[in-house]
């Protein structure tokens, strides 16, 4: 019991804790001339026995390998997907600058501050319906200007 321990504590699963045990028993039948002074003196020597048990066991066992990771392609954006996306801001960004400035300061508020119609309205201080008609508008302007990229 107090061997089993002791191999339990250096890590080792309980089906080679049976193992080395199990191996150190033999190696004591084995060496039946061998005496022992008291009960320690055995036990000190069947962890000795124990731990070459344990080294060697490492030693037959192959190291563990890892497989190479699969080559998966990579969900970026490729060179080509990157170029076009950044040609697409640029044009965009141009087609905002023909807006006029009240038109162009509605689309930037509902796109790139995500504010709705209402919140627009108020915040500007116009009516509802002057911000739709002019967002309305200027969209309208704007998908004229980007013809060519929305194709």
């Amino acid at each position: 019991m107090r061997l089993a321990r002791y191999v339990r504590k250096r890590g080792e699963s309980p089906l080679a804790v049976d193992d080395v045990v199990q191996e150190v028993a033999a190696r004591v039948l084995s060496n039946e001339h061998v005496t022992f002074v008291d009960a320690d003196d055995l036990l000190r020597w069947c962890q000795h026995v124990a731990r070459n048990a344990i080294v060697d066991g490492l030693r037959r066992s192959p190291p563990p390998t890892v497989d190479d990771p699969p080559d998966l392609p990579s969900s970026d954006a490729g060179p080509e997907e990157v170029a076009e996306a950044e040609w697409t801001a640029w044009r965009v960004h141009r087609a905002l600058e023909t807006l006029s400035t009240e038109e162009r300061s509605l689309v930037e508020l509902a796109y790139w501050s995500g504010m709705s119609q209402s919140e627009i309205a108020e915040y500007v201080d116009l009516p509802l319906g002057t911000v739709k008609t002019r967002t309305r508008s200027a969209l309208r302007r704007l998908a004229d200007e980007l013809e060519d990229e929305l194709r």
